[in-house]
């Protein structure tokens, strides 16, 4: 089966994000209003490729069924790297594997991967060709439009199409631009042009400022030619933003409990830090009398146990 011929149109993905995407986030998600695929954070082929690095790298893609279906995200830069990886993910129970050639962090980018793929496109191509060869899952990519200059898009869309990817997410912006501009909506027809030139058979994901199921549906309604959108920081501020659901308070309260409940289990699993879970406060935490005092508390907590106490003190 090739999930992306199963999915509905438009169809609707979680945008893999490093620290924010993992698998008790993932649940969370799911409990509030799945969408239709999710992705991994991103996974480092040369971790797996190494005895050191390999458990670590096992660890960030575990899934459970409320994943499903789940694509797993890698990048590095290793052609035999992402072979090697790319031929374990199947039997994991991932139904793709998506290539991560559009990453703005500068520590991925200074090792080669992420978004300076966008300045070796043989070395890219070499990759796609070799994760290809090694896996059954229908294979996709994840990019930007350049890495310093927005005109880019222009050879380098092309060049990834070449290889018929089964679907292709272009993240509207440079990685120079990072996030600090509006995402170049005004390209999409041509993008579209070059798609169905090249491979009318590739999906076409949008990614950039689309912060709910509406503007997903909105930008749907004036380009119907886009397959599927993917949502970013949107679920930042909203994590039933898949849903046309309005949440209360009281429902972000159940599902800021439900996150502890998922943390705490990967802590005791693995040995996770307690300082991480902090940065999802602010998705529960907001836009209510008295937010940023309780969140503030909540910012100086020091485990799970000490968070529940303040949770339980403002109610």
């Amino acid at each position: 089966m090739n999930i992306w011929q199963e999915l509905p149109r438009p169809f609707l993905i979680l945008a893999p994000m490093e620290g924010v995407t993992d698998l008790a986030f993932r649940q969370v998600v799911a409990k509030a209003g799945r969408p239709d695929l999710f992705y991994t954070e991103f996974t480092n082929v040369s971790s797996y490729a190494s005895e050191k690095g390999r458990h670590n790298a096992l660890e960030r893609l575990e899934i459970v069924e409320s994943d499903k279906p789940i694509i797993a995200q890698i990048w590095g830069k290793n052609p035999d790297h992402f072979s090697e990886l790319s031929g374990a993910l199947e039997s994991l129970g991932f139904a793709g594997v998506d290539l991560n050639f559009g990453c703005p962090d500068k520590h991925v980018n200074k090792a080669g991967g992420g978004a300076a793929m966008i300045k070796t496109p043989e070395l890219a191509v070499d990759c796609y060709r070799k994760v290809k060869a090694a896996t059954s899952l229908p294979v996709s990519i994840k990019t930007r439009l350049g890495f310093s200059f927005v005109d880019e898009y222009k050879t380098w869309l092309p060049t990834l199409l070449a290889e018929h990817p089964a679907a292709l997410t272009v993240h509207l912006r440079t990685r120079k631009e990072m996030s600090k501009v509006a995402a170049h909506y005004e390209l999409i027809p041509e993008i579209l042009k070059i798609r169905a030139e090249i491979s009318p058979e590739t999906k076409l994901i949008i990614n950039g400022d689309i912060k709910d199921r509406a503007a997903a549906l909105e930008l749907h309604a004036q380009y119907p030619e886009i397959d599927g959108f993917m949502i970013g920081r949107g679920v930042f501020s909203n994590p039933y933003c898949f849903t046309d659901h309005a949440a209360t308070r009281e429902e972000l309260m159940e599902l800021l409990n439900l996150h502890l409940d998922l943390y705490e289990e990967q802590m005791a699993l693995h040995g996770l830090p307690y300082e991480p879970l902090k940065h999802y406060y602010k998705i529960y935490i907001n836009n209510f009398p008295g937010a940023s005092d309780l969140r503030a508390k909540l910012m100086e907590t020091h485990s799970v146990a000490e968070a529940r106490e303040v949770l339980s003190a403002s109610v």
